[in-house]
């Protein structure tokens, strides 16, 4: 509850610091902004044409099929990878000011979030071009399935973040975590394809049940199970308690490390 306060009082600078990586994250560069649509979409183009031309799996709408996956997935990979060196990178910080430490994974997530927000706007007008049916009911549960995948990668921010501190390494070795995840996760392929005796196996990645919610809202219109909704949840919610346990446990030695 200390550090929940402590957040708290410190509001005002996450809010600065969120402002402050939207501006800079693509300062310098001559389309700017734009890259925040565009890299996506260069993505969306690749996969469909690996996937939907030569690899073909027989998906209608392959592409928006891909698209609902991809760009939660885009979120929660940043996270994971470029969120670990949140810490290091603001070691001037750490080292001469007092704040709550967790201000810095909080803030980079939370601008990441809202760089996954403008790119739904992306998705929406995919799906309207798609002609897909829009189920209104289902669209109420999609805020529900975001702030559970914010929750789920702060858990993991908190956690790589800290853990980089003190095992540099672990930055590469994320990066190829992140992709071998990505393949674990079905982004670019239905689940139904997953031999059954490997599904309970498969149903243990947290991002399963995240990306299955995503695509029953954005691609086939309906409500999502419960079941699916529950197991996001817990997945979520444990995720975040280990992420500010590991984090408070580790942080004491932050100025010292950096």
């Amino acid at each position: 509850m200390k550090t929940l306060k402590e957040l708290y009082a410190y509001r005002e600078m996450i809010n600065s610091l969120v402002r402050k990586d939207l501006r800079g994250r693509y300062k310098g560069s001559v389309l700017g902004f734009l890259w925040t649509f565009i890299n996506p979409l260069l993505q969306l183009c690749v996969y469909t044409i690996v996937f939907s031309t030569i690899l073909q799996n027989g998906i209608d709408k392959y592409y928006l099929f891909l698209f609902v996956g991809l760009i939660p997935w885009l979120f929660f990979s940043a996270c994971l990878t470029t969120g670990s060196a949140v810490i290091l990178n603001e070691k001037n910080l750490v080292s001469k000011i007092y704040f709550p430490r967790e201000v810095l994974p909080i803030a980079y997530v939370t601008s990441s979030f809202v760089n996954m927000l403008l790119c739904f706007i992306v998705v929406f007008a995919v799906v309207l071009v798609s002609r897909v049916a829009i189920n209104p009911v289902a669209l109420l549960f999609l805020p529900i399935i975001m702030l559970i995948e914010y929750i789920l990668a702060l858990g993991f921010t908190l956690i790589t973040s800290a853990v980089t501190v003190y095992f540099r390494d672990l930055q590469h070795i994320l990066g190829i975590v992140s992709m071998a995840w990505m393949y674990m996760t079905p982004i670019m392929y239905s689940e139904e394809i997953i031999p059954a005796q490997y599904l309970p196996i498969f149903y243990l990645n947290p991002m399963t049940p995240i990306i299955k919610a995503y695509r029953d809202i954005l691609y086939f219109a309906r409500i999502p199970e419960m079941e699916t909704l529950a197991q996001s949840l817990i997945f979520g919610v444990v995720g975040l308690l280990l992420g500010f346990l590991i984090f408070g446990r580790l942080k004491r030695g932050f100025a010292e490390e950096i």
